[in-house]
């Protein structure tokens, strides 16, 4: 009896790992993690899948940057990277889900968090980036690429957005259902037209660094004929 509930609880966790895998990877099926996971998501099991000092070090994060966290969900890394751009920085925290920055904004009035005076929350799609051309320094995606409809409008988005030789930086860890391959991230971003700089940690918890290309002699590196600014 034993053998057998050990066998089902093998196959229970086989399905629910590999099922929405093979959606994401044969089906382009993404969607956003609903709400209700905001608690699980900003957790410290999940910041130990996950140290945000390792993402901050691997994004090549600075004091002073304007940074996108996109996709932020509940928090789970906003406080830490709105610290350590310090005072002379900012975070945008952007999100598709009005519940999600909900749960967000109640965590930044907590008493631990109330001195962070550096965080902007927007509600908005990461296909319609609310930013100039050029005015980011940094986009930080966490476990967030994957779970974007059309990935490459977005990734088009975030290289409009961010200053020539500004970083996007895209991690990934093991454990989520959406997972994606490091080969797969340098391939998407490579194709938005991001130059690869550095691809960090394994295959178990990674960050990719890109760069947003610098114009050569007056020209865009979109090769649209536009003068530099």
């Amino acid at each position: 009896m034993l053998t057998i509930f050990l066998w089902v609880i093998i196959g229970l966790f086989v399905f629910s790992q590999v099922l929405p895998r093979i959606l994401v990877k044969y089906f382009n099926y993404a969607r956003p993690v609903a709400a209700v996971t905001g608690p699980i998501l900003d957790s410290d099991f999940r910041r130990r899948l996950q140290p945000p000092q390792k993402i901050i070090e691997r994004s090549g994060l600075k004091e002073g940057m304007k940074v996108l966290d996109l996709g932020c969900g509940s928090g789970t890394f906003t406080t830490f990277l709105a610290r350590a751009v310090g005072d002379k920085g900012w975070v945008y925290a952007l999100d598709i889900q009005p519940d999600m920055l909900k749960q967000l904004q109640e965590k930044l009035s907590r008493p631990e968090n109330r001195d962070i005076k550096n965080i902007e929350l927007i509600n908005s799609s990461a296909d319609e980036l609310p930013f100039a051309d050029g005015s980011l320094d940094l986009v930080c995606m966490v476990s967030v690429l994957q779970e974007i409809p059309d990935r490459q409008k977005a990734l088009k988005e975030v290289k409009r957005v961010l200053k020539p030789g500004g970083v996007l930086a895209i991690s990934e860890v093991l454990a989520d259902i959406d997972y994606f391959l490091k080969s797969t991230t340098i391939k998407m971003a490579g194709g938005a037209g991001f130059i690869l700089d550095k691809a960090l940690g394994g295959i178990w918890n990674y960050t990719v660094r890109f760069i947003k290309p610098q114009p050569i002699f007056g020209i865009s590196p979109d090769n649209r004929g536009l003068k530099c600014t």
